[in-house]
């Protein structure tokens, strides 16, 4: 008996010690994170457009996904506009903001043909994440998408290259890019980098694509919409 009542002891012990560890594991990139002021608005407006059905195409993302509805807005239409697309892209967005969205009524109710998706550069600040963590936001986006959504087909962009030289947050990101690629089974799930139709030939990028070095100019928002066009033609099944 007392040789049981030690074990038991024992267990107790080392799961108090492992406990602990097994919860460091999750991080700022995995946790849903709801925001405030114009965002909720906005999350709103999007939950209030997804009810309305018709929805066969989901742009999920940061500002850069946002501002589709800005300097983009010309090329949205020209491509986006006849394939009842819904703009899912929230300026600021990380992570952890897009998987409390999805918790609390973005993707109620619909099944898209296709959800491309673009996510991570602001979890790329300073130390706020490592490659690693940002690849776990990413992976996890794609996952509950397929939990939620299992007749979506997936296009996981890679995050697009930032900053006017190569530098150690553009690194950050490749190396996310990388780690996350590993998801796509090319059935359900697709995987396309098209950052390096955004550089110039030394790796640096020009103004006239990216103004401040991470958001787009129209010019920017046609070389995105014709380097996944060929993407977003299979996915969705059917032509132009």
């Amino acid at each position: 008996m007392k040789r049981k009542l030690l074990a038991l002891y024992i267990g107790v012990v080392i799961l108090s010690v492992i406990a602990p560890a097994v919860g460091a594991e999750k991080h700022s990139a995995l946790e849903p994170a709801h925001r405030h002021s114009w965002w909720t608005l906005r999350h709103w407006a999007v939950n209030e457009r997804v009810k309305e059905g018709n929805v066969d195409m989901i742009f999920i993302g940061d500002s850069i996904t946002h501002s589709w509805e800005n300097n983009g807005k010309e090329v949205w239409q020209k491509y986006y506009g006849h394939r009842n697309a819904v703009n899912m892209g929230f300026s600021g967005d990380r992570t952890q903001h897009v998987l409390w969205r999805f918790d609390n009524g973005n993707i109620d109710g619909i099944s898209p043909k296709i959800a491309v998706i673009m996510i991570g550069t602001n979890n790329s600040n300073r130390e706020d994440n490592t490659a690693e963590e940002i690849a776990d936001g990413m992976i996890a986006i794609c996952k509950k998408l397929r939990q939620e959504l299992p007749r979506t087909k997936i296009l996981l962009l890679a995050v697009f290259p930032r900053s006017e030289k190569p530098c150690l947050q553009r690194e950050k990101i490749a190396k996310a890019n990388k780690i996350a690629s590993k998801i796509a089974d090319g059935r359900m799930i697709h995987y396309l980098d098209i950052g390096p139709k955004f550089l110039e030939s030394d790796k640096s990028i020009s103004k006239e694509i990216m103004p401040d070095y991470l958001h787009l100019t129209p010019k920017g928002y046609k070389i995105w919409a014709k380097a996944i066009e060929p993407a977003v033609v299979k996915l969705m099944g059917k032509k132009k």
